[in-house]
C-alpha cells in the first residue's frame, strides 16, 4: 500500500508564531505515528520560517518510521544557524531525501528540476547522499522529459509535483494533469524509478490521483492535512487519509 507522509512544517509555522515551544512538533510526530503514517516529512528552509534544524536533530533521534527530510541541496550555511541541507542531512541520516529546487525566499515548492540545467550540480550530491545511506528522490514536474536522466544521475525515486493536478481537480479539469501524472509515473518505472507525489494532495483528490496513476509508493502531504485536522483532530485526520488510501489502492 502507498505509504503516507505527514509533513510537519506548518506544525512548526504555529510554534513559531509565538517564538515558544506549542505545539511541538515531536508530539505532532508521536500522534501521527500512533494513527499509523508510515512517514514523517520536514522541508528545513534556510530562512527557518517554519522547521528548523533543532526539529530536524530531534527527530532524527527516535523515529520509528521513514524520516524524509525534503529540501534545495544546494542550500549554504546562514549567519542565523542554518548549516546548510547536506550537512543537516548528514548528521540526521534520514532514510530518504527529496531533493527540491526552491529558492531561499520561495514561499512553497512550485517546480521541479529542469536536469538539463541541474544534472551536472546533482550528479555529485546525489552520490554523497547514497554514500550516507539515504535513499534519494528529486522532485519533477509531471510531462517532464527528463525523468529517465533523474535515474542515469542516480537517483532512486521521483517525487511528481501534484501541485497542477490539486488545482485542476478543484476547478474541475483535472482530466489532462492527472494524464500527465501518471504518464510520468509509468515513465518513471520504466527506467528503475520508484514514484512518490506530493504538494496540494487532499482527502477529496487523493483517491482519483492514486487510482489512476500506478503504483505509487509514498504521498507527502502536510499542508491539506494540518489544516483539516484543526476541525477534525489530527489523529482521526490521519487516519481518513490511511481509508482513502486503503480504498484507492486495494
Amino acid at each position: 500500500m502507498t505509504t503516507l507522509s505527514v509533513n510537519l512544517n506548518k506544525i512548526a509555522v504555529l510554534r513559531n508564531s509565538r517564538g515558544e515551544d506549542l505545539p511541538s512538533v515531536e508530539t505532532a510526530a508521536r500522534a501521527c505515528i500512533a494513527a499509523g503514517c508510515g512517514g514523517i516529512t520536514v522541508h528545513p528552509r534556510p530562512d527557518q520560517r517554519h522547521i528548523r534544524p533543532a526539529d530536524v536533530d530531534a527527530l532524527a533521534a527516535w523515529l520509528p518510521v521513514e524520516f524524509n527530510i525534503e529540501g534545495n541541496p544546494f542550500a549554504g550555511p546562514t549567519p542565523r544557524g542554518y548549516p546548510g541541507f547536506l550537512a543537516l542531512v548528514e548528521r540526521a541520516r534520514p532514510a530518504q531525501c527529496t531533493l527540491v529546487p526552491d529558492s531561499d525566499g520561495q514561499l512553497t515548492s512550485d517546480h521541479g528540476f529542469d536536469l538539463a540545467q541541474a544534472a551536472g550540480r546533482l550528479r555529485p550530491v546525489i552520490a554523497r547522499l547514497k554514500a550516507w545511506g539515504c535513499r534519494v528522490s528529486l522532485f519533477m514536474d509531471a510531462g517532464t522529459p527528463d525523468i529517465a536522466r533523474a535515474a542515469d544521475l542516480g537517483a532512486d525515486r521521483v517525487e511528481i509535483y501534484t501541485g497542477p493536478y490539486a488545482k485542476a481537480f478543484a476547478a474541475g479539469e483535472a482530466t489532462v494533469a492527472l494524464d500527465a501524472c501518471a504518464r510520468s509515473a509509468e515513465q518513471a518505472q520504466s527506467v528503475g524509478l520508484g514514484v512518490n507525489a506530493g504538494h496540494d494532495l487532499n482527502q477529496a483528490n487523493l483517491g482519483v490521483f492514486l487510482r489512476t496513476v500506478p503504483n505509487v509508493l509514498e504521498v507527502s502531504i502536510g499542508h491539506a492535512l494540518i489544516g483539516e485536522a484543526l476541525y477534525d483532530g489530527l489523529v482521526p485526520t490521519v487516519r481518513r487519509y490511511l481509508e482513502v488510501i486503503g480504498d484507492a489502492t486495494r
